[in-house]
Formats: C-alpha cells, sequence, structure tokens
C-alpha cells in the first residue's frame, strides 16, 4: 500500500479522514492534486500494513484504489506520478516544451568577469546563470571558491541579466545563507549520497539540481532524489554529467541512455551537463546536440571569456562566441524532436 487514488468526488473531509488514518498506524502522507485524481502517496514502512487494514483503507469513502508500488523510489516514480513534473522558476519552466540553457563558469573569481559572462550567455540564449562560490576540488590547496562574496555576485549578475541563478551547495552548514542568494540548489556528484545533506535540502521550499554520482547506477541516483522528496520538497531536477569508467579519452562517459531511461522511470526533469561529461571544450557541442536529440529537459553548459586563465574546470569551458554558435545549432535539433530553445 504505497499509492492510494482517490475518486474525482472525493471530498477534503474524505480526504482529511483518510490522512489521520494513515497517520495513526506511524505514516506520513503526501497528498499530489492532478487535473483528474488526488493521489495519495505513503511514506514509510508500509509492508506493515496487513491485509486486512489495506482491505478497511480500499472500503473507505473516496478511495478508489490502493496500489504497491514495487520500486524502492516511491515518490520519484512513474507510478505515483504519471505526468511530467515542471518546476517553476521565475516564469522559466524547467520540464516543458522549451529546453532551458544553464550557463556561466566553473567558479565564481570575479565580480567584472561575473556580469560579463551573464550579459554574455543571456544574449546568446542562455535561461539560467550558474556558477560556483563553494567548490569541492579533488586537492586541499586547490581554488576552493570566494563563499557568500561569491553568491552575492550571482545575485548581482542576477539583477543585471535578469538570469535566475544555480551554485552548489557543499555542506549543510551553508545552507541558510545559501538561500538568501541562489534560485536552485545544485547538489554536487561528490555529494550525490551525502545523505544528510540530501535531507536539509528536502525540508526547504527551493529547488533541487542533483547531480548524477561519480559511479552511481540510476537507481541509486532515484534513491537520492527519494530522500529529497521525502521531505517534502519535490522540486527536483536530474543532471546527469558522466560517469567514471575505464575510458581516459574523456573525462568522464557520459551516459546519454540515462535520459530516455529516466524518462520512463521518474516524472522528474532530466538535464545534461556535457562540460563534465567529456572534460574537453571541443567535444561539448557534439554531446550537447545529442543530448537535446535524446531527450534532455535543459543542459548545464560552462562558458568562461578566458578559458586558459579559469581557475578551475578551463579546459572544458567553452568561449562566449563558441556558446552563441552552438545555441544556434541547437534550435533545429530542438525543433526535430519538439521542442524549443
Amino acid at each position: 500500500m504505497d499509492i492510494i487514488v482517490l475518486r474525482p468526488d472525493a471530498t477534503e473531509e474524505a480526504l482529511r479522514h483518510l490522512v489521520k488514518k494513515l497517520e495513526s498506524k506511524g505514516l506520513r502522507t503526501n497528498v499530489s492534486r492532478g487535473t483528474e485524481r488526488t493521489i495519495v502517496g505513503v511514506i514509510g514502512d508500509t509492508s506493515k500494513v496487513t491485509e486486512e487494514e489495506e482491505d478497511a483503507i480500499r472500503v473507505m469513502t473516496g478511495v478508489e484504489n490502493v496500489m504497491r508500488i514495487i520500486k524502492p523510489y516511491k515518490l520519484a516514480s512513474r507510478e505515483f506520478k504519471s505526468d511530467n513534473t515542471i518546476i517553476e522558476v521565475r516564469a522559466r519552466a524547467i520540464g516543458g516544451k522549451k529546453i532551458q540553457v544553464i550557463a556561466g563558469p566553473c567558479s565564481v573569481e570575479n565580480k567584472t568577469m561575473l556580469l560579463s559572462i551573464a550579459e554574455e550567455v543571456k544574449n546568446a540564449g542562455a535561461t539560467f546563470i550558474r556558477g560556483g562560490a563553494y567548490k569541492p576540488r579533488t586537492s586541499p590547496y586547490a581554488f576552493q571558491g570566494l563563499g557568500e562574496e561569491g553568491l552575492q555576485y550571482l545575485v548581482d549578475a542576477r539583477e543585471k541579466s535578469g538570469l535566475p541563478v544555480v551554485t552548489e551547495l557543499m555542506d549543510p552548514r551553508d545552507l541558510d545563507v545559501m538561500l538568501k542568494y541562489t534560485d536552485i540548489i545544485q547538489i554536487g556528484a561528490r555529494n550525490m549520497q551525502n545523505f544528510r545533506l540530501l535531507l536539509e535540502v528536502g525540508s526547504v521550499k527551493k529547488p533541487v539540481l542533483l547531480k548524477r554520482g561519480l559511479s552511481c547506477t540510476v537507481k541509486e541516483w532515484l534513491m537520492s532524489a527519494e530522500y529529497i522528496m521525502s521531505k517534502g520538497n519535490h522540486e527536483v531536477i536530474l543532471c546527469e554529467r558522466g560517469i567514471r569508467t575505464f575510458e581516459t579519452a574523456t573525462r568522464n562517459t557520459l551516459d546519454l541512455s540515462a535520459v530516455p531511461v529516466l524518462k520512463n522511470l521518474t516524472h522528474l526533469p532530466v538535464i545534461v551537463d556535457p562540460s563534465h561529461g567529456v572534460g574537453k571544450w571541443d567535444l561539448v557541442a557534439p554531446m550537447a546536440k545529442a543530448a537535446v536529440a535524446a531527450g534532455a529537459d535543459g543542459l548545464l553548459i560552462e562558458v568562461h571569456s578566458n578559458p586558459e586563465e579559469a581557475m578551475s574546470d578551463g579546459e572544458q569551458s567553452l568561449k562566449p562566441h563558441d556558446f552563441r554558435r552552438l545555441m544556434e545549432e541547437l534550435k533545429p535539433i530542438a525543433a526535430a524532436v519538439g521542442r524549443e530553445i
């Protein structure tokens, strides 16, 4: 008993009675109201509900059907919600017909550089600005980001360009600061299974962009999304950014098959980060085009005005004029699959 479907004529009183009944059994609920049906997701150890108790719920007023979900990720599954989730961020719909493009430098280095790039990518057609204020680096001696100063520069870029901000959260202790500045919280690949962090962002009302872990399966990735959703935040965006394999020709192996796989398994929007996926700027454009053809709802692309001087990931960053050309080349591909850039 993981999903309870209510009849179209079910009253609010019947819904409240059902929720109270489930809570009395130590279960939590998530109510999803669709255009035709209201679905109640049951959260907790439903295996403890006996067949007799399940039958009793079936005959309650307003209940149409009671179902069990075999998959361990219940709230993220297509069984729980058949329609695609569309996440609205400052009048931009992630998961809709328009493919959203998040662009900007890997790291926020200084205000002047960021404002310039924000204006460049906006003029090229980007719909979000990204940049790291807190940087998870392999070496403790590498540039770690500007912290709150960098977040303020991102806000300055948003005010100048009108582009919503996407930036990464690494530490739960920085969450309150992050909430003041960003429009979407990014959880990086290294933190995909930082379950304490996932629970913290699940408890706030802010969209979360969840990157796939370095060597994680699709199932593990969806279970991480489930951690966030289990706390009440259902605005989760999945981001494929390549996984670690034996191949050394590229930085990672960009798993574009994950896009259609996820579209079958989950209602959550799926975007692709070709920059981290390949690690080489000249491979970003062809993989971005392939991602759109595969059905991605968005792209995350690193752009830097002077990649050779970038403080992180310069080798995979497009220059503004290359980004502008890519955006033009994406338009016919998007149109061919019924989308738009």
